[in-house]
């Protein structure tokens, strides 16, 4: 990056199918929230099988460049970039060098999902992570009680398309930033060309 400011990284990878025994994928359903399916499949009787699926992953960065940069009234990188699940920040995570605050928004194909569990990890730390769910409009707040690097993540569960030979298709999503990265306030020099 030439100059000061947030850039957003982005990877969308294409669906690759994975078989989880039945008790494996009863735990990995639980870990990630994902009540619905548990409920769909112990009503259907399928608790005790295998669960096939086929899953992708939408991941974002979040790069900083420090330095005095101008005021934006509009930043892009608060802005959804069309993944088919994605996590939208709408906190600045560069003045959060001791934690504090940081809010995001969860969507999917575009439009708020409620009731998603979302998860922040940070980088040294698994036993550390916290968790909530979505509201209503999609939106999730954490507190960090530290600054560094954090990595947010969420699961989506639905019906696999009928020509994909899997029964669920989960789509993941992530969303990784340094907060407290760049709050200084003096300039960087340029970098070379």
């Amino acid at each position: 990056m030439r100059r000061p400011g947030i850039a957003i990284a982005l990877y969308r990878s294409r669906p690759s199918p994975v078989r989880l025994e039945a008790g494996a994928f009863e735990s990995y359903l639980r870990d990630e929230g994902l009540d619905r399916v548990i409920a769909t499949r112990a009503a259907n009787g399928e608790s005790q099988q295998p669960g096939i699926e086929i899953f992708s992953r939408n991941a974002k960065a979040m790069l900083v460049a420090p330095g005095a940069a101008a005021a934006d009234k509009a930043p892009r990188w608060r802005q959804p970039v069309g993944l088919t699940l994605e996590l939208v920040p709408e906190t600045d995570p560069r003045p959060l060098a001791a934690g504090g605050p940081f809010a995001l928004r969860l969507l999917y194909r575009g439009k708020p999902l409620a009731g998603a569990l979302v998860k922040a990890f940070p980088k040294d730390g698994n036993e550390r992570r916290l968790s909530a769910r979505t509201d209503a409009q999609g939106r999730v707040r954490f507190v960090l009680p530290e600054g560094g690097i954090w990595l947010i993540s969420v699961v989506h569960m639905i019906d696999a398309p009928a020509a994909s030979g899997a029964r669920w298709e989960s789509l993941w999503s992530s969303l990784t930033f340094e907060a407290g990265a760049g709050a200084s306030t003096g300039a960087m020099p340029a970098p070379p060309r």
